[in-house]
């Protein structure tokens, strides 16, 4: 399997959403990887900048997660490094920008907040906060067989870095795209 820099990587996926969704609209591309999160940014075909975190899905969650879920003040904790990462992108973001993405587990985080299965599916902050909440509930120790959440700590880390970039970079929704399996996950 060919690797690619988290750079090139979020350059590609940049260029597919662009594609996919054919407009001249200011893109915000969210990837959410295992160890880091890239964002991309521009209107033209190309991104015009691109900047990686230090947080990512399976490192947040092997950092700050211990249990399974996790608990409450492990999200507590690992919100607040999640937030420190975050804040250096809030310069780069233009105002009324779309943010994007192709990441498989934000579809799912879509799907298991109520948006129907489609190419284009539009997660509002809303519906997102609602599946953090189950999350919140589960780690406060409500079963988690009465959620359809998985159980993995990776995803539960994926939903916290995406609740955490919409609330402090103020977006109202996530557009989360289907595109082709090698472009979407690395």
């Amino acid at each position: 399997m060919q690797t690619f820099s988290v750079q090139t990587l979020i350059t590609m996926q940049y260029c597919t959403a662009r594609a996919l969704l054919a407009n001249d609209d200011v893109l915000v591309l969210l990837h959410i990887g295992a160890e880091q999160t890239g964002i991309a940014v521009g209107n033209s075909a190309l991104p015009e900048v691109a900047l990686t975190l230090s947080i990512g899905s399976q490192k947040t969650a092997r950092e700050y997660f211990k249990h399974a879920p996790p608990s409450m003040l492990e999200l507590e904790n690992a919100i607040v490094t999640v937030e420190d990462e975050i804040t250096r992108a809030r310069s780069l973001m233009p105002t009324g920008a779309s943010l994007v993405t192709i990441d498989p587990t934000i579809r799912k985080i879509a799907i298991l907040s109520g948006m129907a299965a489609e190419q284009v599916m539009c997660l509002p902050i809303e519906a997102m906060e609602r599946t953090f909440d189950q999350l919140a509930q589960v780690s406060l120790g409500r079963p988690a067989s009465l959620d359809k959440l998985p159980a993995d700590n990776g995803f539960a880390a994926t939903l916290l870095i995406l609740r955490e970039f919409m609330h402090h970079l103020q977006f109202t929704n996530i557009t989360a795209l289907h595109a082709d399996r090698r472009i979407a996950s690395i």
